[in-house]
């Protein structure tokens, strides 16, 4: 039997995701300060997923929810829809040491998570994310590197809370492996 890349769980995970995480950014950002950078709710949502569904579905999540999103605010950033990808893909490499799925997320997989999306959005905004602007824009090195700071700062802080949130209660409806036991 041949084994599938993407399970229909997974595809519709990345349906919704990317749905969520455009309306996320989309409709309830909240301004910086800093031009162009935003209190991103839908870097809880793109953490989440890949954390639950793998590095795939997070790739696919971060770039078609900030494509689309970008879409609708009237062009493509390339350089940050690639970096959404990026931290997607990087979060959801580790999504075995989360055991969300095994319904053991507790505080010892919380903090690995946390660890990992931390590094993954120091990945993503201070590196992919300006390099890519200055390669692709021309931009000036000290308002990208500036904003790429913001930007994982921020997703950071909100995945820290909100995200983790999230696994943890989608981590309690799964059942823990060998918690159920057959009757007699």
């Amino acid at each position: 039997m041949e084994k599938k890349l993407l399970s229909v769980k997974a595809v519709v995970a990345i349906a919704i995701g990317a749905a969520l995480m455009f309306v996320l950014m989309r409709f309830v950002a909240v301004p910086s300060g800093v031009p162009n950078t935003n209190l991103n709710l839908g870097s809880a949502i793109l953490a989440s997923f890949a954390a639950v569904f793998g590095p795939i579905a997070g790739l696919l999540i971060g770039f078609i929810g900030h494509t689309i999103t970008d879409l609708t605010w009237g062009g493509v950033w390339w350089s940050w829809v690639i970096a959404d990808a990026v931290f997607g893909l990087l979060v959801g490499i580790f999504w075995k040491l989360f055991k969300i799925e095994e319904g053991e997320f507790g505080v010892k997989q919380c903090v690995i998570f946390n660890v990992v999306q931390i590094l993954a959005n120091v990945v993503a905004w201070v590196v992919v994310a300006p390099l890519g602007d200055i390669l692709i824009y021309a931009e000036p090195a000290n308002k990208v590197f500036l904003q790429g700071l913001v930007a994982a700062g921020l997703n950071s802080l909100v995945i820290l809370i909100l995200g983790s949130l999230i696994i943890f209660g989608y981590g309690r409806t799964r059942i823990k492996a060998g918690s159920l036991k057959a009757e007699e």
